[in-house]
């Protein structure tokens, strides 16, 4: 079983410790492939680091919608264009509407997106999306603008706000916390086996609320899946897996 975790934080400081232990369980769990996402500037460096490191590891670049700064995001747009050849997406990038209360916050995040969304297009790069209390926003916006190679995290609204997103040709990457959450137990029974990949959204969002989550657990994620929709491992593993490939089709061997 090949498995591609397409959304991991490895920046985080519960990784400080232990990141090649933590790497070595996934590869033993079958993962040969993990987009490192960042929140800032300082973990989208950290990312190409670790790239040239670990070669499991595919570099993204982005600004967490809880830093809604123009001049952060600027300075990320300028430096995801210098260094877009080494990178694998544009992400996490998106709307969080659960931090930003205010109408003038929720306005600033939604220009920033936008901002990523257009150099997406430009660069031709996968957009990692967050889209926490906004999949209708989100959705929105990626329409509106052309988006084209995208990528729904964690989605956590019902089936019939991803429809579009569905429709569009959009994906869906599907957290461990699968094993818990009614919600995306739910959406993973009613999305299309073909718009749906897997991530392990390392360190939260695991099989079990509370504890550290790793890329080993996008195994899980897989398993849950398979359940849910009647289907053996093997055929969702492959499927999901395939799904990664034409999002990113890059170097995906």
């Amino acid at each position: 079983m090949k498995i591609f975790d397409t959304h991991a934080h490895l920046c985080d400081s519960s990784f400080d410790e232990d990141l090649e232990e933590v790497l070595n369980r996934a590869v033993g769990a079958g993962v040969c492939k993990i987009v490192a996402v960042s929140e800032d500037l300082s973990d989208a460096r950290r990312n190409l680091q670790l790239s040239e490191i670990y070669s499991m590891i595919r570099p993204a670049a982005g600004l967490y919608p809880d830093n809604p700064d123009q001049t952060q995001a600027q300075e990320m747009v300028a430096w995801i264009r210098k260094n877009r050849a080494r990178l694998w997406a544009i992400g996490e990038v998106g709307l969080d509407f659960w931090i930003a209360k205010a109408p003038e916050d929720r306005e600033l995040q939604a220009n920033i997106f936008s901002m990523f969304v257009d150099l997406s297009l430009e660069l031709d790069l996968p957009l990692n999306v967050h889209s926490r209390s906004t999949g209708r926003h989100v959705i929105d916006i990626l329409l509106a603008r052309g988006a084209r190679r995208v990528q729904l995290h964690a989605f956590d609204g019902k089936f019939g706000t991803a429809l579009a997103a569905v429709e569009a040709g959009f994906f869906f990457s599907i957290p461990p916390s699968v094993a818990r959450s009614r919600q995306k137990q739910k959406l993973v029974r009613n999305l299309p086996l073909s718009c749906m990949m897997v991530e392990s959204d390392s360190p939260v969002l695991g099989p079990e609320a509370g504890e550290r989550n790793e890329p080993a657990n996008s195994r899980i994620a897989i398993e849950t899946i398979a359940y849910l929709k009647g289907e053996t491992v093997q055929i969702v593993a492959e499927e999901v897996y395939n799904n990664s490939c034409r999002l990113y089709g890059k170097d995906i061997g």
